[in-house]
């Protein structure tokens, strides 16, 4: 910096100084000077500035507050929603139950046999064996071959040697499972099988000559020893005529083998009601 410019700033210095000493003796008003109105000026804007941040701050506090607030009663509020559900979950299953039971205890009152109620403890649902294990045994009087029914028609039969407290039941969508038949409408004599498709049965050994149709109900016709006569087995799905003397009948069960949970297991060998209340 040369002499000039040092001699520059020295001026500028002094005038600043003269018009701050100058300041400070005007009196804007009586009793106010320049100075100190723009010194309390400056100080109203900052005094402004900070009010107004804090002002933000205490609404953003307040706001979080708030937020904090809405978040606790929203979580007070889906508990309160998942409690509900479940309990209006455990109703429903509680209907359920006692629906299923009704409908047991009418299929019991059709029956003029002896029936004893099983619950359904265990599945084994394989293509090669298709069973369930109830909780009734040899000191409930069941027996191997006796026969086992749902609400809806036929489950299937004991098989092996129940124990004391329980048995196995093999499905009749087992395929070594079988049953005797007949059309309901027009009476023609077959035999039910199962096979691989544990949705689906086929009814064999029905003549080509006789009338069959979709839709038609098949029912137990009690010819093997086993499955008293005129419960509800399925719904004919499709009718083909092989090379040979029988048609081909596919049939779709009535009982939901997969849904199972109570079933009636007869126990002896009594005259039966079919199931639309007339007698055999």
């Amino acid at each position: 910096m040369d002499q000039r410019q040092r001699t520059i700033y020295l001026v500028l210095a002094v005038v600043l100084g003269h018009l701050i000493l100058i300041s400070s003796q005007v009196e804007s008003s009586p009793r106010t000077t320049v100075l100190e109105r723009l010194t309390f000026g400056a100080f109203s804007q900052i005094q402004k500035l900070v009010f107004s941040v804090n002002e933000a701050v205490k609404n953003s506090w307040s706001e979080y507050v708030n937020l904090r607030s809405v978040r606790s009663e929203n979580k007070a509020l889906q508990s309160m929603v998942d409690e509900l559900q479940f309990k209006l979950q455990k109703q429903d299953s509680s209907e359920q139950e006692v629906n299923r039971l009704e409908q047991l205890l009418e299929l019991k009152k059709q029956a003029v046999f002896d029936t004893v109620s099983a619950r359904v403890v265990a599945s084994d649902a394989t293509s090669y064996f298709r069973t369930l294990t109830i909780d009734r045994g040899a000191n409930d009087s069941v027996m191997s071959e006796s026969a086992v029914l749902a609400p809806t028609g036929v489950v299937g039969r004991i098989v092996g040697v129940p124990s004391s407290s329980a048995a196995r039941v093999q499905l009749l969508v087992d395929r070594n499972a079988a049953a005797g038949a007949r059309i309901e409408r027009t009476r023609a004599l077959g035999v039910v099988v199962g096979g691989d498709d544990e949705k689906i049965l086929t009814m064999s050994y029905v003549s080509k000559f006789e009338d069959v149709a979709v839709g038609d109900s098949v029912v137990t016709s009690g010819t093997d020893g086993i499955y008293p006569s005129g419960f509800d087995i399925g719904r004919v799905t499709q009718v083909e005529s092989d090379s040979g003397l029988y048609l081909v009948i596919r049939v779709k069960p009535v009982v939901e083998f997969t849904k199972l949970e109570n079933v009636l297991v007869l126990i002896n060998d009594s005259p039966v009601i079919r199931q639309d209340g007339a007698p055999e």
